[in-house]
């Protein structure tokens, strides 16, 4: 039973030989820590090997996820405390501004009866037979409208043309999103150019979330929970892919119409 031999004091492991084990096994777990765990839990990639390796993306869908979460229960917990409260301030108020309303349009009918009798009496006593035009004065009048009219309908069509001419955008992407499903479009843009953008959502709100990754670099410009659409112009902080994750929370499906323009490479779908 007590057959095992111990080891003599030669076979069992130096001091040195211990504390050099320790220090590389720290070693080991810190280059772990930031090149995997970091990017791929929280999206932070000082080395740029998690975007490599396409950890980063799932960390910042992992963020946004957390976010969402975040923001969907205090709306909750804001709409629950918004349906406790008693309406019957704006029940009052409702009352005082219909009876504020209906006295200012009696007052306005009885000074309209009033004031038409005194129009119509001054007007027969100032011209009591005014002469009427003749065939020549029919003819000019009817020339003039006809030429206003086309002169018009001339500088509406001009207009028209000069909007079509001027359009900013450059490429327009429309894309279906069905509950909970989530989508990315970015621009391939150069450090400090300058992109115009507009989308609208069809359907339903959307959240979205604008940013930009490339060369080991990552930023956040700006995040929206539940809005319909969104336009402006997305400067590029450093060369890389910029643009914007859209994800649809409702409980229908949601378009999404995307129009770009300004100084980029190309529109890309990433997800």
């Amino acid at each position: 039973m007590y057959n095992t031999d111990l080891p003599t004091r030669a076979e069992l492991p130096s001091t040195g030989q211990l504390l050099r084990s320790t220090l590389i096994a720290a070693v080991i777990a810190v280059a772990l820590l930031i090149t995997v765990v970091l990017p791929a839990e929280y999206a932070i990639d000082p080395t740029g090997a998690g975007r490599l390796l396409g950890l980063t993306e799932m960390g910042e869908i992992k963020t946004q996820l957390a976010e969402e979460a975040e923001l969907d229960q205090a709306n909750d917990q804001a709409m629950a405390q918004q349906a406790s409260q008693p309406s019957a301030s704006q029940e009052i108020v409702s009352d005082r501004q219909s009876t504020t309303v209906n006295d200012a349009d009696a007052q306005t009918a009885t000074s309209e009866a009033e004031i038409a009798p005194q129009v119509a009496d001054s007007a027969s006593a100032s011209d009591p037979a005014a002469p009427s035009p003749t065939d020549s004065e029919r003819v000019m009048t009817d020339a003039s409208a006809a030429m206003a009219e086309t002169l018009a309908t001339d500088e509406a069509a001009s207009q028209t043309a000069q909007a079509e001419e001027a359009t900013p955008w450059s490429d327009e992407v429309s894309f279906t999103l069905t509950p909970g499903e989530g989508t990315e479009y970015k621009l391939t843009m150069e450090e400090g150019a300058v992109a115009t953008f507009a989308w609208v959502s069809e359907g339903g709100p959307v959240n979205f979330d604008t940013h930009g990754d490339g060369n080991g670099n990552s930023i956040s410009y700006e995040k929206g929970r539940g809005v319909p659409e969104d336009e402006g112009e997305l400067e590029a902080a450093f060369t890389g892919n910029h643009g914007w994750f859209f994800r649809n929370r409702n409980d229908n499906d949601v378009t999404v119409v995307l129009r770009v323009g300004g100084d980029y490479g190309e529109l890309k779908r990433m997800l």
